[in-house]
């Protein structure tokens, strides 16, 4: 009985892992002075990397003085605090081409103040604890929303559209918290700052997402929440379109294989017997599905 894997694909992504773990990365990290010292150490804990291929470099901010990040940074993190000057650094990055993530305990102060100074922070680039927003999902979700539209039918029109919202949604965002700024950074606000922090660097750096989830632990569950989530929406698209019985499987497999991989790579798992096994418990769970359904 063949198996419906494409093995040259799955090849291809342990390849791409074993590229990931040979990818160079560089990452800026600039200390507003006036930030609070819980949010300031857990920060540097969070880069603080043992990555050979690694470069985390550590600065403070000066008033009147725009940062200068590294040339070939992949990204730049500044620690907010009550500087007025925060939203004009952020800007001086980005117009390096370097995506930059804010990260505050004080969120809208930080915002009020950028603003006022002429140079508002992009929502997006703001992480905090406990924020509302539903996490990303990158380029997936929309990539499907389109492919469903264009293959719709009039028997079933709105199917895929409920479908794909119950997906980008399976991840319920936190209610904002009860105290006043700055929030507190307890182990449940750090839990959910790691993650944030884990969610920007997916969207913002998704060519190295894999290579920034073996350099920093924080980022490993976000990227296998997001693999997971990425791998349901597109099986989600191929079970709507795809109409002939059976059709779809070895796709779904191939995604949920490729899938695996990636999460086992992303927590620094190597391509072993052990996870061969993983791969044919997925394929044999799918053959026994698809036949009982048959039955």
């Amino acid at each position: 009985m063949n198996l419906p894997l494409d093995i040259p694909a799955l090849i291809s992504a342990a390849t791409d892992i074993d590229a990931a773990r040979n990818t160079p990365l560089a990452v800026s990290v600039f200390l507003d002075e006036t930030a609070p010292g819980d949010v300031v150490g857990h920060v540097r804990s969070a880069f603080a990397s043992a990555g050979a291929r690694t470069r985390v470099t550590l600065g403070y901010l000066e008033e009147g003085v725009a940062p200068e990040p590294y040339g070939a940074d992949d990204m730049a993190v500044i620690v907010a605090g009550a500087s007025p000057s925060i939203g004009a650094a952020a800007a001086h990055i980005r117009s390096a081409g370097i995506p930059v993530m804010v990260v505050a305990t004080a969120p809208a102060a930080v915002s009020r103040a950028a603003e006022a100074a002429g140079f508002p922070i992009p929502e997006g680039d703001l992480v905090a604890p406990h924020m509302t927003d539903p996490p990303p999902l990158g380029d997936a979700a929309a990539t499907l929303s389109r492919r469903l539209t264009a293959g719709g039918t009039e028997s079933r029109p709105a199917e895929a559209p409920a479908a794909l919202e119950a997906l980008e949604h399976a991840v319920p965002a936190e209610e904002a918290p009860a105290g006043a700024e700055p929030i507190a950074l307890d182990e449940e606000a750090a839990a959910t700052l790691d993650r944030r922090m884990g969610e920007w660097i997916i969207a913002a750096c998704r060519d190295k997402k894999l290579a920034f989830a073996l350099a920093f632990p924080f980022v490993r569950r976000p990227l296998s929440l997001d693999a997971v989530r990425a791998t349901a929406i597109q099986n989600a698209g191929v079970g709507v379109v795809v109409f002939i019985p059976g059709a779809d499987m070895p796709i779904m497999t191939l995604n949920q294989a490729k899938m695996l991989l990636q999460i086992a790579a992303a927590y620094g798992q190597p391509l072993s017997a052990e996870r061969i096994k993983e791969l044919a418990a997925v394929v044999g769970g799918a053959f026994l599905v698809r036949n009982i359904a048959r039955t």
